[in-house]
């Protein structure tokens, strides 16, 4: 999907650009470009008074952000600023109680793990320890009658 990125970086002209070739090497991948580009919003110019997404983009970057950088989860596992700082405050503590939370759980669960898993191997070793001893010769009276010896 590197090739869906660098097209949306070039914006809706490279999009045209790789429809129109397509329908020129062989029409149904041009056709299949275009169904692509129009499922999935990249010409939705119609929409929204031809505000769409190529014109929010262009916007985007115009004050100062990157095309498709507004992530929840960037590099350093954060969402962007409010441009509040209070709830910017607010959030980073409530982010960092519940990492802390999910930390706490995940030890809980290991620990769960750990006392099933000893639970069951000692199970396991009081069943082999209350076992009769095997023997490795068969015991004649469960295989019937003893073979005789041929004379």
């Amino acid at each position: 999907m590197d090739l869906v990125a660098k097209l949306d970086e070039q914006g809706k002209t490279a999009w045209i650009i790789v429809m129109v070739l397509g329908f020129i090497i062989f029409w149904p991948v041009g056709l299949a470009i275009l169904g692509y580009l129009i499922w999935s919003g990249r010409m939705g110019c119609w929409r929204g008074n031809g505000r769409g997404r190529w014109h929010n983009e262009r916007k985007r970057e115009h004050w100062g952000g990157r095309a498709g950088t507004e992530t929840w989860f960037g590099s350093k596992n954060r969402p962007p600023s409010s441009g509040n700082s209070a709830f910017d405050e607010y959030r980073e503590e409530t982010l960092r109680r519940l990492e802390d939370e999910q930390k706490e759980f995940l030890d809980f669960l290991e620990r769960l793990r750990h006392a099933k898993d000893k639970a069951e191997f000692d199970q396991f070793m009081a069943e082999r320890r209350n076992r009769p001893p095997r023997s490795d010769a068969p015991d004649p009276s469960e295989d019937g009658p003893a073979p005789q010896p041929q004379a």
